[in-house]
């Protein structure tokens, strides 16, 4: 399979759109929080040299190390997935003419489910961490463009949201309670927070905007 972050600005929007399987909202989401948190950096590197904000300098480096991090991360979820889609799809397909053929579908259906939860539940891991280093970011980084903290934190918090989105439709495929639980209650808290600090983030910048 042809890597999806190799491909063209053009070429992806063209291909998302399409009937084809992939990229779908997941490999959209990953992409859009790389965007956002590219966003932060920029800022923190606009942020570097200047004599104004010296003093916050090495946190500064030390925001744009964990930025550069997530942005890799989230760059290769886009591909994770795609390639975890293509085994839920399959199963999709399976036979269900016998009682062994029936259970061997759900068995299949159930553990591509619990993998395909795993990149989206892995894209909000990431935007919540990509909301907290903007949240700093839009404390201590140049207010020359700060404005461009607010953009990214907007992008990470879509990332967020779709993310949820993509595990909630695979968790109502899966009939294990304990992992539909666990994966709900983690999901829940790291998307509350995030958006909670999100909001905040683009609130403040908002204010340091207005005169």
């Amino acid at each position: 399979m042809t890597s999806m972050v190799d491909k063209s600005c053009k070429e992806f929007i063209e291909v998302l759109a399409s009937k084809a399987p992939v990229p779908g909202g997941g490999g959209a989401a990953a992409l859009g929080g790389a965007i956002g948190m590219a966003l932060s950096n920029m800022v923190g590197n606009l942020t570097l040299g200047k004599k104004k904000y010296a003093d916050v300098e090495p946190e500064v480096k030390e925001l744009l190390e964990k930025g550069y991090r997530v942005i890799a991360e989230l760059q290769q979820l886009v591909d994770k997935d795609a390639e975890v889609f293509e085994p839920l799809s399959k199963a999709y397909g399976l036979p269900k003419n016998t009682p062994e053929e029936i259970k061997f579908k759900e068995e299949t259906l159930e553990a591509c489910s619990k993998t395909a939860c795993s990149v989206p539940m892995d894209i909000i891991r990431k935007a919540y961490e990509g909301i907290k280093i903007h949240q700093r970011m839009g404390q201590i980084g140049t207010m020359l463009a700060i404005s461009d903290v607010g953009c990214g934190v907007v992008f990470m918090k879509a990332a967020l949201i779709s993310g949820k989105l993509n595990v909630i439709i695979n968790l109502n495929t899966i009939k294990d309670a304990d992992f539909v639980r666990s994966t709900r209650e983690e999901m829940d808290r790291l998307v509350n927070e995030g958006c909670a600090i999100a909001d905040e983030t683009l609130n403040l910048v908002i204010s340091k905007l207005t005169k």
